[in-house]
């Protein structure tokens, strides 16, 4: 157990206009986990990639095999045994199992003087480490017809099939069910108990006693301590990354809904069955929430509100006036903001700035004859992005930098900014907090309690239900397709939401 696999030794990096990290050192031993906090922009992600080699060190040393290096390249770090799992999984969906766990080392034999694919070995390999990870499944499945767990194990698979020892996960329960997460933790278990060692990134601190054997907290790119993930309290991780006291959104005592109804859904159905019959109200200064489990339909209301998928019947109301969407072009028009589940897919251009993306949306609200002719205000757009780096605290070199280069939280505020500069009136938060750090959470938290208190109408989803009740004033639980019921926050628990979605 106290083996040291991978170390990194006084680490700095430094990129133009900023530290990353600053005279960092971690270390992974094997059979244990150790689980790697703090808020995005800390500089775990960045650590990360300098021990796959993506990243070059200013300055330090990485201690590996019993050997020093200044630096590592991706093939180096793969010789090495280190291999990292990306919150967002990079199998191939049009490749089968096998060929996703070889990609860029196929196994070949020589036949007739002639060199071809070795499918025997491929396919005894594959089956050897998919019975390690637990996936009952045909080496020759297309990836593509894989649940997101499954995927997740195919990616685990594919390091054990490379002869990794440390195993790097960056936020990998993100987009899993609690049955899915317990399903993980017991790989990871059978992991450590093979002498491998694994790198933990995760923003869920419930989970740190759970699955962490040590935890190193990272705080502005400079090494905080490390600490047994077993006994230390959650209290003090929290005060370790953040700095200061974490606030949730919604204040005590207070009601939000007597005022007037802002936004009204009336008998709304989907044309392809996900929403059926859905009606509900918010009010004047209220963040009403929907909890629910996996695949019940709350992502595909949402979208249906937006525009996404098509309505079949049903009518919707937006501050006394009936409103018609049919694309989501309209809802935009009509006044509607949609911070979507999966930001990087759905919820920012990868080719733009910060500031280009932040204009997006208020372009296209524009109605003046210079966009019909595809003239962009740019002092308009550059204003635009100092002010809302400066309101939403977007941490950036400057806001012409390009939004890949940001942290998830900081992406997720300039996903916000586009709307709120396009002073829209219904914001659609679709699990706004996944995969970011606490401290990015509670200023999420702060953003959406301020768009109430100013009146607009807030919806409000995620799986996280302990997020929910601290946020929302009322919790609608939806159950295949539709309201099942409403709570009041006074009346929401963990057990009264999951009696209702589970009865």
């Amino acid at each position: 157990m106290n083996d040291v696999l991978v170390a990194v030794r006084g680490i700095t990096k430094l990129f133009p206009g900023t530290t990353a990290l600053s005279d960092v050192s971690f270390d992974v031993r094997a059979g244990e986990v150790h689980v790697l906090l703090g808020e995005n922009g800390a500089g775990k992600s960045t650590l990360m990639k300098i021990l796959s080699g993506i990243y070059e060190p200013t300055s330090g040393v990485i201690v590996a095999g019993g050997n020093e290096y200044p630096k590592l390249s991706p093939s180096l770090s793969a010789q090495l045994g280190i291999c990292l799992i990306y919150q967002e999984l990079s199998v191939i969906d049009y490749l089968s199992i096998e060929e996703n766990l070889f990609v860029g080392r196929i196994p070949t034999i020589r036949r007739l003087g002639v060199s071809v694919v070795d499918r025997r070995k491929m396919n005894a390999k594959a089956r050897e480490v998919l019975a390690r990870v637990g996936l009952a499944r045909d080496p020759r499945t297309l990836v593509g017809d894989l649940g997101i767990s499954e995927k997740q194990q195919v990616e685990i698979a594919k390091a054990l099939a490379s002869e990794a020892r440390l195993i790097i996960m960056d936020e990998p329960t993100s987009s899993l069910t609690d049955t899915e997460v317990a399903k993980l933790f017991n790989v990871i278990a059978d992991l450590k108990r093979e002498g491998v060692g694994i790198a933990y990134i995760s923003h869920k601190l419930k989970e740190i006693p759970v699955i962490g054997d040590r935890v190193t907290v990272l705080k502005d790119g400079k090494y905080v301590g490390t600490y047994d993930a077993k006994s230390i309290p959650t209290d003090r991780l929290v005060a370790l990354m953040v700095g200061r006291e974490i606030v949730h959104g919604r204040p005590q005592g207070e009601d939000a809904t007597h005022g007037e109804v802002v936004f009204s859904v009336d008998h709304l159905s989907s044309r392809d069955g996900w929403v059926r019959d859905v009606s509900f109200n918010v009010h004047r200064g209220e963040i009403f929430g929907f909890a629910g489990l996996m695949g019940s339909g709350r992502s595909e209301l949402m979208e249906t509100i937006f525009g996404v998928r098509r309505k079949s019947t049903g009518r919707m109301m937006l501050n006394g006036r009936e409103i018609t969407i049919d694309s989501p072009y309209q809802a935009v028009k009509q006044g509607l903001a949609f911070v979507t589940e999966d930001r990087r897919a759905t919820g920012f251009f990868h080719n733009l700035n910060i500031e280009e993306n932040i204009f997006v949306v208020p372009a296209l609200r524009s109605t003046r004859r210079a966009l019909s002719l595809g003239l962009i205000d740019r002092a308009r757009q550059r204003e635009l992005g100092l002010r809302y780096k400066e309101r939403l605290r977007i941490r950036c070199a400057s806001s012409t930098q390009n939004i890949t280069e940001l942290s998830g939280g900081n992406q997720q505020k300039a996903i916000i900014a586009k709307w709120l500069a396009a002073h829209s009136d219904l914001f659609i938060f679709d699990e706004p907090t996944r995969g970011i750090d606490i401290g990015a959470k509670a200023e999420i938290y702060s953003i959406m309690r301020g768009l109430a208190n100013e009146g607009k109408a807030i919806l409000m989803v995620s799986s996280e239900l302990p997020e929910l009740i601290a946020v929302c004033d009322r919790i609608a639980v939806y159950k295949d397709g539709t309201v099942a019921s409403t709570l009041a926050n006074a009346d929401a628990t963990e057990e009264s939401i999951m009696q209702v979605a589970t009865s």
